[in-house]
């Protein structure tokens, strides 16, 4: 009797502790969906973003759980072919959300080579038979709404709560409108909802109207980029998410009791690249001698990156050091930035006499007293400065990359001088010394100045051999940006356009 009595008191404790769990367990808001809502892996590459990556931000975290299962580029019909859809209702439960979202890819072809991702227009039981041209397996293909219903029907089935909403409107303007979708996908999405009685979010208008309200200036470059009308910028994420959540807050929808009422939404932290070098990248007022650290800019996307251009003209690594720039710059490094230093021109410059610029040639540690009025100064080799400034560069927790200097417009033998045996040879070495990343920009322009020829390059100097116009500055700046457009090393390829 008393081993029975045992058994049942361990078994009435494990079931009081199962059930405990279960209700202490949080429920999930699933999101699917396409780009619009998760771009790429979701971690903002070349800017764009989807508005399930910001909508955590708006929810109580100790009281819900956030999953963005969306993926670029997948239709209501491929979602669920792709066994994406039975990820997520595979792990549903009891009290789960369900944010669903489709339409920009339904549009496309039933059947191709390419995609085949399309659905049959509207939310009828019409079905297509094909044999799908990328998968060769036979397919029944239904319209988009038996897609849409499919997916609420099986959220409901295990308990979960499903939302339906219209596909985000696209950055595309007619006589200062955004173009609505309510006689298409963000009309049959409406007509599910009703129809399964769940709740629907009009997104599509409601976003467009917010679109309107700033303007069609004041939207492209801010929540949309002007290469990509349909992918949303952070700040365009962030606002779709806000106006699901708005919309919410006006329905019976039981989501909206986990919604913050305060949100302190966090944008992506900008990435600082700051310009290191003397006056062949530095900022200039006098358009006959324009550094490329100027033009480079434009070649940046500026929502995701700063460019803080702190060359001077006239420096060399020496003088950059001692006259306090190199302190005054790295105080401003933070962690994961990316720090260029370019130097050399200035670098063979006098030693002891006007202007004090040079440094000792080569890499070694061999110094030099130099006296300067009442002060005297140890001067030290090229490579000592350059390797000091990577060191420095690192303790801040910034990443160095070294440049080579610029090619000078000299020609001697019919080809563009490069100072291979000194001041690119050092850098390099420096670089190399310091297990630094090093882009050997000499070679890379004057590979480009040799294809160029002689006669176009000279328009790029309008006032010596060494200093560039705008037009030598904007050539060398998108060199510098097709290099960082392929390098897998530093970080920059999704925030560097090729196109001013």
């Amino acid at each position: 009797m008393k081993v029975f009595q045992y058994l049942l008191i361990l078994f009435l404790a494990v079931s009081f502790s199962n059930c405990a769990q279960q209700s202490n367990t949080k429920p999930t808001v699933y999101t699917v969906g396409d780009s619009t809502v998760k771009n790429g892996r979701g971690d903002g590459y070349g800017g764009l973003w989807g508005w399930g990556d910001f909508i955590g931000q708006f929810l109580d975290s100790s009281k819900v759980t956030v999953e963005n299962h969306a993926l670029g580029g997948t239709s209501s019909r491929t979602y669920q072919n792709l066994g994406l859809w039975d990820t997520v209702n595979n792990k549903l439960k009891k009290g789960d959300y369900v944010l669903i979202q489709f339409g920009h890819n339904d549009n496309g072809p039933v059947n191709d080579t390419i995609r085949a991702r399309g659905t049959i227009k509207g939310i009828g039981d019409e079905t297509e038979e094909i044999d799908n041209m990328i998968t060769g397996e036979h397919e029944i293909v239904h319209s988009y709404g038996w897609y849409i219903e499919k997916i609420v029907k099986d959220a409901k089935a295990k308990g979960a709560i499903p939302v339906i909403m219209s596909p985000i409107p696209r950055n595309k303007w007619e006589d200062g409108r955004v173009p609505r979708n309510d006689r298409s996908y963000g009309l049959w999405a409406k007509q599910i909802a009703e129809r399964n009685n769940v709740t629907f979010i009009d997104l599509n208008d409601k976003m467009a109207v917010e679109l309107e309200k700033n303007g069609e200036e004041n939207v492209t470059g801010i929540y949309f980029y002007k290469r990509d009308h349909t992918h949303t910028s952070a700040k365009g994420a962030v606002l779709a998410a806000s106006i699901i959540v708005d919309e919410l807050q006006k329905t019976d929808n039981p989501l909206k009791e986990h919604i913050l009422e305060n949100p302190k939404v966090e944008l992506p932290k900008k990435k600082n690249i700051f310009l290191i070098g003397d006056s062949t990248m530095a900022n200039s007022s006098n358009p006959n001698a324009i550094g490329w650290g100027m033009a480079f800019p434009k070649f940046c996307d500026t929502m995701q990156v700063n460019v803080i251009n702190k060359a001077r003209g006239g420096r060399s690594t020496r003088t950059f050091i001692y006259e306090g720039l190199w302190d005054e710059a790295k105080k401003e490094f933070q962690k994961d930035d990316i720090v260029f230093i370019q130097f050399g021109h200035n670098d063979a410059g006098n030693i002891d006499k006007k202007k004090y610029r040079g440094s000792l040639k080569g890499m070694g540690d061999e110094t030099q007293e130099v006296k300067r009025d009442s002060l005297t100064e140890t001067v030290h080799t090229y490579g000592w400065y350059m390797k000091k400034m990577i060191r420095d560069t690192r303790e801040k927790g910034a990443i160095p990359v070294v440049l080579s200097l610029t090619p000078r417009n000299e020609w001697p033998h019919g080809k563009v001088e490069q100072r291979f045996d000194t001041y690119v040879k050092w850098a390099r070495e420096a670089a190399e010394a310091e297990n630094a990343i090093f882009i050997d920009l000499s070679d890379a322009v004057a590979q480009k100045y040799q294809e160029l020829g002689k006669e176009k390059v000279k328009d790029f100097f309008p006032k010596d051999h060494t200093h560039t116009g705008m037009e030598g500055a904007t050539f060398t700046a998108r060199t510098m940006a097709e290099i960082l457009k392929k390098h897998k090393g530093i970080g920059l390829r999704g925030s560097i356009y090729l196109t001013e």
